[in-house]
């Protein structure tokens, strides 16, 4: 059993009923507006209570969440763990002492319960004249009777369990500022895995306990800091130094330690990282820069997270978020906070240290943080996404290659059929931040706050089951739009639309399987035809065909090719001194073939590197005049 795919999974599926948190504490923070002074005094009511509505029902929210997530968002798993939670609630309320509550855990079980019945009876067959409770609508009938036995269960053992969830509780406040300092650090530490959201859960909707006004129980820091406790809180005020002013200070570390050719790039990149992790606490894009070249760094960055929670702790400081510890949610909630104001001076400190940490280090280690090196990935492609999408598919693989993708905030949650066949490489060329492999083809690529539209351009891809071809690159060296090429017959497109390589070494490869159907003279130009009708030219330099002896031809006329052979050798010394350019395009002299084209980022290429563009074929490849 591949136990760390489906910790991915539960992982994933614990975020999504997160994502109402923040309407609830926006609702709050307007409930708390002096409305009376308009003569609104209902008003600002029904707000708080429309607010407090959220965290009331909050076990159905995670209940009808996993059920989802765990089942790629089937509906009738999420009602049917809907369903199964009226039927839990109702029974433990009137057969159980007042007083008990399992609060979101018992919301996760029914979640899991749902989404386990639905994988094993979702394609259940009946006789025809009962096949219409078959299929996924069994789940329904079936998860009611699931949910009574858990019920009764719970009616049996469940004062028990809540005395042991409340003891463990009292462990965890029990060891005070080290309790919040490990949470801290372990919060970072999984970070990478993703698999923090589980430690969150834990945390935020199952340590302590909140008598309110009415009597009811609320469970777990995050709900106890919006409904009131004023011991709540403990377990975020330590984060915001972290995420509003260390994590920048990072930013601005690496934009300043860039080199000064790579440093505009660095900076629009960087900035935008910054800003989003300062405004709404999305800290992956900064954190994965040096995860994987500095992984000691990490380490220590994890340290001083945990030390930021001890500090807020031992100076009584209590601050909670919705979504995450940004400059929004310190603000929307500052009204509930107890001395969240010296969350400002400790996170300046912290974001001083941090700032002058990481300099020291990115420059006394020479760690090879993005803007430091040629091939550093930079995020400057939002409006790319749709046509990089074919290119990240096939680096990941191909279709064929991927049983389940899914998306978080920050990263692609893939589980791949052959792990091996992914391209890490091309990954980060395409803007990936970070690849992290867990084993039995569990995959986690990093793309930022871009990666839910990243995953779905992907799945729109896979269901069209376009006809697409992808190139690599003939050279090492720069990739460059064609439109840059010193010769106004490929720069306008005369001959064909493809790219542009500046070559840093004299060999051509193939960039596709083929077969040559010409070899100029000289060998200075050579023409392929692809197994789908396409014919590619590569053309070594401009005006390079008068530079004798430069050349060297590996292949003949007929003869077939694969992907990354070598094609021809030349003297790249001799091209730069005698020929105009040794710019060399790559380009399809029959591209009104083509319906759409797809580049990697013009920049710095290995030889063979895979996926630097693909073309999408028309669906008639007779039809060369429709567009």
């Amino acid at each position: 059993m591949n136990w760390m795919g489906l910790l991915q999974q539960f992982g994933r599926s614990l975020m999504m009923p997160m994502i109402a948190l923040p309407a609830a504490a926006i609702l709050l923070r307007l409930g708390a507006f002096p409305w009376e002074a308009l003569g609104w005094t209902q008003f600002g009511d029904l707000l708080t209570y429309a607010g407090m509505t959220v965290f009331t029902y909050l076990p159905y929210i995670f209940a009808v969440g996993v059920a989802l997530g765990l089942s790629e968002s089937a509906g009738i798993a999420g009602m049917s763990a809907l369903v199964g939670y009226f039927v839990y609630d109702r029974v433990t309320q009137f057969f159980i002492p007042a007083g008990f509550e399992l609060g979101v855990t018992s919301g996760i079980v029914i979640g899991i319960m749902s989404a386990v019945l639905f994988h094993k009876f979702k394609e259940i067959q009946f006789p025809e004249y009962i096949q219409f409770f078959g299929g996924p609508r069994f789940v329904l009938l079936i998860m009611c009777f699931a949910s009574f036995l858990f019920s009764f269960l719970v009616v049996q053992i469940g004062p028990y369990v809540q005395t042991g969830l409340r003891d463990l509780s009292g462990l965890l406040l029990g060891m005070g500022g080290f309790g919040t300092f490990l949470y801290g650090m372990m919060h970072r530490l999984l970070v990478p895995s993703g698999l923090h959201y589980i430690l969150n859960n834990i945390v935020w909707f199952q340590t302590g306990t909140y008598e309110r006004w009415d009597g009811s129980i609320v469970n777990g820091d995050l709900p106890r800091f919006f409904t009131g406790d004023p011991s709540a809180g403990i377990f975020m005020a330590g984060l915001y130094p972290t995420m509003m002013f260390a994590l920048p200070a990072i930013a601005f570390a690496i934009i300043h330690e860039a080199r000064e050719d790579l440093k505009p790039k660095v900076k629009a990149t960087f900035l935008t990282a910054a800003l989003s992790s300062f405004l709404t606490g999305v800290t992956e894009p900064i954190e994965f820069a040096f995860l994987f070249v500095a992984p000691y760094l990490f380490v220590v960055h994890a340290l001083l997270s945990g030390i930021s929670m001890w500090i807020t702790y031992a100076l009584d400081i209590h601050h909670g978020f919705a979504f995450s510890a940004g400059a929004i949610d310190y603000l929307l909630n500052y009204h509930l906070s107890t001395n969240g104001w010296m969350l400002l001076p400790i996170g300046l400190a912290y974001g001083a240290l941090y700032y002058v940490l990481f300099r020291w280090a990115i420059r006394r280690f020479q760690i090879p943080t993005p803007g430091r090196e040629e091939g550093s990935a930079l995020d400057d492609w939002a409006g790319d996404i749709p046509y990089r999408a074919p290119l990240i598919l096939q680096a990941l693989g191909g279709k064929e290659n991927i049983v389940r993708i899914e998306a978080c905030i920050t990263r692609l949650r893939l589980t791949l059929a052959n792990d091996r066949e992914m391209d890490v490489a091309t990954l980060r060329h395409l803007g990936a931040a970070g690849v992290i492999t867990l084993g039995g083809g569990n995959v986690q690529v990093v793309f930022g706050t871009f990666s839910e539209l990243i995953r779905e351009e992907i799945v729109k891809t896979m269901r069209k089951d376009p006809r697409v071809v992808l190139f690599r690159a003939p050279v090492a060296g720069r990739m460059i739009p064609l439109e840059e090429v010193s010769d106004p017959v490929f720069a306008a497109k005369i001959v064909g639309d493809g790219v542009a390589f500046l070559p840093e070494r004299g060999e051509l490869l193939a960039p596709a399987a083929g077969k040559v159907t010409h070899l100029f003279p000289t060998a200075h130009a050579i023409g392929l035809a692809t197994a789908e009708g396409l014919e590619v030219l590569l053309h070594i330099g401009i005006d390079s065909s008068q530079v004798e002896g430069a050349f060297e031809a590996h292949v003949r006329e007929g003869e077939t090719v694969q992907p990354g052979q070598l094609l021809i050798s030349f003297d790249l010394g001799r091209l730069r001194k005698h020929a105009k350019s040794v710019a060399t395009p790559m380009v399809i002299t029959n591209s009104e073939r083509v319906k759409a084209w797809s580049y990697a980022p013009f920049k710095a290429v290995r030889k063979g590197q895979a996926s630097v563009m693909s073309v999408t074929l028309k669906e008639d490849p007779t039809d060369v005049n429709r567009a």
